[in-house]
């Protein structure tokens, strides 16, 4: 949840800092930085340098105060009790971000404030200067007139280059012409002040499920730097930076959205939420959120659930059981029949995922929830969704293991599983881009054991085509995975595949280590077939 990178213009001005003392709580405003106090390791506080994102008052719940059997309090309480920060940790995970007391401030140390914007260079206006409100009309009338050009062109080549249902609205909005690119991004920043002032609306818990207005045109960007070679980027510094930056995210207003939830229970387990969901605003700031661990529905307190399970006589998802295995089975669900079951779970994924805006159209997808089986029920350990007819060959659209259940091999059980689905309709798949930082780990771990085990256990000559074929792993992954793994070697004027001994080593203690794997055997499932009509979403 760090600001935007600025671009580079020069050397900025070192931030003003204020000694500790010389100010107050009352002062204190977002985009500053103090130290703050938090439980460390050893159990004891410690002080933390972070940045202030929001500051409220101290919100008063209905069920929270039920709950408690709080009475109005009359006095007026101080600054420090009355306010509330919500705060990002210097050199820690996005994921970390907490609403903290005024209590916890560290007045004492100093403050570093924001930085003071540059003064924008004034722009050359070649002709005739039009006033600002004109030029505002003119600006919204030639975005009116590029999309109506737009649709007029699309309509008159609807046979050669008229994309099918499932193409995304990216790739539709990269087929625009050049000139209205330059017309979108300046529009984009001139409603950036607009969008400033509608974060705090977000942050309560208010669904904006139109999300194709959220998505940037980078075709008029300038063009990237190349990126760094493998050599210079270890290992250790991509974990780095993928613990201390967070997830990607494709939508400017994701990133800003302050987190809503504190604590969720879902069974006998009781996590933290990550990021921000829109569950329904009465819902927001609770203590704890209630989850029936079967139907996903949310509730306020535990009578509230502990009433509704008395009704509810789910012990599974609702879908068909397509694998079991010992104690895990996958269960199929379509988004389309199941309805509220899919919402409620995109809405608890939501909590754990801040790269995914996609939260309430849920017809297009398929959804694949593994359980693990008790005598009580199948309690969900994870699911990955994947779309119906994906234009790009994803086969996996979501991906999630819950936090109660990950470092238990989970995660790889369900990539695993989405590429034995892959194999069945004999497609070459890969994830949707981006992937969260957990997710992107993962899939490359995956990968590399994989492809590692498919060369040590084959003993004739074998080429990209054929690992890609066998695994249906795309080329691409292959391709990439090999480079990092430096698989590739120059020998006698052509380039072959050799494993160093360190990745020998390394592979036999991951097999060693992985206890729980996929039995094709075990799979019970054809490929679904869906008409045009059945494909034909929102109609």
């Amino acid at each position: 949840m760090a600001p935007h990178a600025p671009k580079d213009e020069g050397p900025q001005p070192p931030p003003p800092i204020s000694p500790g003392g010389t100010y107050s709580i009352q002062t204190v405003s977002v985009g500053c930085k103090l130290y703050i106090r938090r439980p460390g390791p050893d159990g004891q506080d410690e002080e933390r340098l972070a940045e202030i994102l929001s500051i409220r008052d101290k919100p008063v719940n209905a069920y929270a105060a039920r709950l408690r059997g709080e009475v109005k309090q009359e006095e007026p309480q101080r600054p420090e009790e009355r306010l509330e920060f919500f705060v990002h940790w210097d050199q820690f995970n996005k994921r970390l971000d907490e609403w903290v007391s005024g209590t916890r401030l560290v007045l004492s140390r100093d403050l570093e404030w924001p930085r003071p914007k540059a003064t924008p260079a004034p722009k050359k206006v070649v002709g005739k200067k039009t006033p600002a409100k004109n030029q505002r009309q003119q600006s919204l009338l030639k975005r009116a007139a590029t999309a109506n050009a737009l649709a007029v062109g699309k309509a008159s080549k609807a046979e050669p280059g008229t994309p099918g249902p499932s193409t995304p609205a990216s790739a539709r909005a990269s087929a625009s012409p050049a000139p209205s690119i330059g017309k979108k991004r300046k529009t984009l920043h001139e409603d950036e002040d607009e969008e400033e002032e509608d974060l705090d609306a977000d942050a309560e818990g208010e669904m904006d499920v139109d999300a194709e207005g959220e998505v940037l045109d980078l075709d008029g960007a300038e063009p990237p730097q190349p990126p760094p070679p493998l050599s210079a980027f270890s290992k250790e510094q991509e974990i780095e930076k993928l613990r201390t930056s967070g997830s990607m995210t494709q939508s400017i207003s994701e990133i800003a959205r302050v987190k809503n939830l504190n604590r969720l229970q879902i069974g006998k387990h009781e996590v933290d939420a990550w990021y921000f969901s829109p569950y329904p605003q009465e819902y927001a700031h609770l203590p704890v959120l209630y989850i029936c661990e079967f139907c996903l529905s949310y509730f306020g307190s535990q009578f509230m659930l502990s009433r509704h399970r008395k009704r509810c006589n789910l012990l599974h998802p609702p879908g068909n059981e397509i694998y079991r295995h010992e104690d895990i089975s996958f269960f199929e669900l379509d988004g389309k029949r199941q309805l509220s079951y899919c919402r409620n779970l995109s809405l608890l994924s939501k909590c754990f995922l801040d790269h995914k805006t996609l939260y309430y159209d849920v017809t297009p997808f398929l959804y694949y929830v593994m359980c693990q089986r008790d005598s009580s029920g199948c309690h969900m350990v994870g699911y990955f969704s994947k779309e119906k007819e994906s234009a790009d060959n994803y086969n996996v659209a979501c991906i999630l293991t819950l936090p109660q259940h990950q470092r238990h091999g989970y995660g790889k059980l369900l990539i695993e599983f989405s590429y034995e689905l892959s194999k069945r309709e004999g497609k070459l798949g890969s994830p949707e881009k981006p992937l969260s930082d957990l997710g992107l780990l993962g899939y490359r771990a995956y990968w590399a054991e994989t492809i590692i085990d498919l060369l040590m256990n084959t003993t004739e000559d074998v080429s990209i085509d054929d690992i890609a074929q066998k695994t249906s792993i795309t080329h691409a992954d292959v391709m990439n995975t090999c480079t990092t793994l430096q698989l590739f070697k120059h020998y006698k004027g052509q380039h072959v595949i050799s494993i160093p001994e360190a990745v020998q080593e390394r592979y036999k203690k991951a097999k060693e280590k992985r206890k729980r794997r996929i039995h094709p055997e075990c799979l019970i499932w054809k490929p679904p077939v869906f008409s045009r009509d059945q494909l034909r979403f929102g109609w």
